[in-house]
């Protein structure tokens, strides 16, 4: 049973969802960015991984602290705590004259914002029952690709009107509201329920050796990882120097694939409940639709220039159900373990994040060098990736049996 009213359960939701969509339009905002920085600070391809891989950086260094303290203060008074050195970043970030500054900045806001999805699915594992979770987490995952279409062409609009660092010093005053919605909507943490066993209140070593975690985690690091690199930085340099379009049509493209991912997530939160009844929660699900992704990153790299917006919504897409694995995660844990466990799994997929986006500059800089035109360098990068995912997919089947049925199976 939801340890919520109906009411109090939306309040909660939205708050914590406006404050997730400020945070994935930060998140995306490098990808649209990325011409005006490169152009202003000379970036390199390798500079521009590492910019906004920083974020995602900043981002997994406090993911094990944040565990812990989901679990002993809640979601409310840590989230709160960790949104103000969110709006250090944006300010920092503004005020940057170089690509040093523009790394600090970009490490803060992804430090100050890394609570704004673990708290409310710490919340959502005490407070709404297994279908609602799932679902919840879908509609999260929504507002967030809300955020990333905002991210798209309304900066490109606004660019030419106010510049950049204006754009920063907005974003921290959104923070600032979503900041007072939280003091006002979210309740305070009730009384922890008693621990039981040796290490269940203060360690780790449960959630890394566990089955189902381990069985999990390199889908979450080069899967999940993947999916949100390319859908917040290299689809659009793969877009501008393999398919030849301009900043604006980039932009544009980023605006459709986001729209898109949008109206999956929707999808999956009506859906999810659904699942969890009649086909055994989100194993099943992953493992028969994330072949698609394989097969449309695979015709992506032998497209090349052919390969726009579309295929790049179409790979993003067949990449969602991945995002199952968070909620199902956090429930193959009793509540005690909730905040740690999710935290845990966010930071190899953030890790993730940062080791694809950096990794993927490094390599078209290095296949550059190489000899290779700029085009066929980002093929060849991509090709790297889909290996990686393939072999994270391949792990993940074999290890079938270990953990498996992980909704079916928490204890409260």
């Amino acid at each position: 049973m939801s340890a919520l009213t109906r009411r109090t359960a939306v309040v909660v939701f939205l708050a914590f969802a406006f404050t997730y969509f400020i945070s994935a339009l930060l998140r995306a905002i490098t990808a649209t960015l990325a011409p005006t920085l490169e152009a202003e600070f000379q970036l390199h391809a390798r500079d521009l991984g590492l910019l906004a891989g920083g974020y995602f950086l900043g981002f997994s260094l406090t993911q094990l602290p944040l565990g812990r303290w989901l679990d002993r203060h809640g979601p409310r008074t840590v989230l709160l705590g960790f949104l103000g050195v969110a709006v250090a970043g944006c300010l920092v970030f503004s005020w940057a004259t170089g690509f040093s500054g523009l790394l600090a900045g970009r490490m803060l806001c992804g430090a100050g914002v890394s609570a704004c999805l673990m708290a409310p699915l710490t919340g959502f594992r005490r407070w709404l029952e297994p279908g609602a979770q799932l679902r919840a987490n879908s509609w999260m995952l929504m507002t967030g690709s809300l955020g990333m279409v905002a991210s798209t062409l309304p900066v490109q609009w606004l660019l030419p009107l106010a510049g950049w660092r204006p754009l920063f010093w907005g974003l921290a005053a959104l923070i600032v509201l979503a900041m007072a919605l939280l003091a006002l909507g979210v309740p305070r943490w009730p009384q922890a329920p008693a621990e039981s066993g040796a290490g269940v209140e203060t360690g780790y070593a449960q959630v890394w050796r566990h089955p189902y975690f381990l069985r999990t985690a390199p889908l979450g690091f080069f899967c999940y990882g993947g999916m949100v690199a390319v859908q917040t930085l290299w689809a659009a340099p793969w877009m501008q120097h393999v398919a030849g379009h301009t900043p604006l049509q980039a932009a544009t493209g980023l605006f459709w694939i986001n729209v898109s991912m949008l109206l999956t997530f929707w999808t999956w939160g009506m859906a999810s409940p659904w699942l969890l009844r009649r086909v055994g929660g989100a194993d099943p699900v992953m493992a028969a639709s994330l072949p698609l992704s394989l097969l449309v990153l695979a015709g992506i790299v032998l497209a090349g220039g052919r390969a726009g917006a579309a295929a790049w919504a179409l790979y993003c897409v067949s990449c969602t159900s991945v995002a199952l694995s968070q909620p199902a995660v956090a429930l193959a844990f009793p509540q005690a373990l909730a905040g740690r466990a999710l935290s845990a799994y966010n930071l190899v997929i953030f890790a993730g994040v940062f080791a694809v986006q950096w990794g993927i500059g490094l390599a078209v800089d290095a296949f550059v060098a190489a000899g290779l035109d700029m085009a066929r360098a980002y093929r060849a990068a991509m090709a790297l990736h889909l290996a990686c995912t393939a072999g994270a997919y391949a792990w993940f089947m074999a290890r079938r049996g270990h953990g498996d049925n992980a909704l079916h199976c928490s204890t409260p």
